[in-house]
């Protein structure tokens, strides 16, 4: 496969959400075509997409025959079976790599790829247990947050700890699933930075982001961050180095 996708080729895309649909979307303003692959019925992707298979991802012969159709694959979440990828990468290349995914997919996984690169994350312990929780509430010091490690977004899946009163609460809240407490970060805004990387290695990232959250929901994003300017580049610096450790393409 050559570094560069030619004009009208078919991208697949596993998953059909929002972000799916924005992916087919973009797609096509810079002529390419897109089938998206989605267990759920009606998914958003598939008013925009040019072709739609709506099968599980335990379907073998479905994806196969969706691997077939599409000229490379890529996600547009990070839930993804690895068994379906398995399958699927065999045939066509996945980008990006089953190491991001890996990564993404596990909170604790990822807090400690970051820190094992210098980069610094909030404080945090994994916590399996009631025992654990306790433990972790007086290392790390209350008000926190308990998120699960896996599946959770947009506020679910977590509980927050304002004192010691909501221990087992949150704990219950959980529902044994293996979980991660954080502590709370005193900021004055967060920033977010989108980033692209090529096969050839070569980054591009967009100007940082300033984020608004209301109940644990993305409410508004502003571009540009009102921040300075060597801070922006410290932000781009650390998306491209997180990138290249991972030999990102996406």
């Amino acid at each position: 496969m050559s570094n560069t996708l030619p004009q009208g080729a078919r991208i697949g895309i596993l998953g059909g959400g929002q972000l799916g649909r924005m992916l087919s979307v973009a797609a096509s303003r810079l002529g390419f075509r897109t089938h998206i692959y989605e267990p759920g019925a009606n998914p958003p992707a598939a008013q925009v997409a040019d072709e739609c298979t709506m099968a599980s991802y335990e379907d073998t012969e479905a994806l196969h025959a969706f691997a077939q159709s599409v000229d490379v694959i890529t996600y547009e979440f990070e839930n993804i079976p690895t068994d379906a990828l398995d399958v699927l990468e065999t045939i066509k290349p996945i980008y990006p790599n089953r190491e991001a995914l890996q990564v993404s997919q596990d909170r604790i996984t990822e807090k400690d790829y970051l820190n094992d690169l210098g980069l610094t994350t909030a404080p945090y312990a994994q916590v399996d247990t009631l025992a654990d929780l306790q433990a972790a509430a007086e290392k790390i010091g209350l008000p926190a947050i308990l998120k699960t490690r896996r599946f959770g977004y947009d506020g679910k899946g977590q509980s927050r700890l304002k004192s010691t009163d909501d221990i087992e609460t949150a704990h219950s809240d959980m529902a044994g699933a293996p979980s991660v407490l954080e502590g709370f970060v005193n900021f004055s805004r967060e920033i977010s930075v989108i980033a692209a990387r090529g096969i050839n290695g070569e980054i591009a990232c967009y100007d940082p982001g300033e984020n608004v959250h209301r109940d644990g929901i993305l409410h508004t994003t502003t571009i540009p961050a009102e921040i300075p300017a060597l801070m922006a580049m410290d932000a781009a610096l650390m998306a491209g180095k997180i990138l290249n450790a991972m030999d990102y393409v996406g």
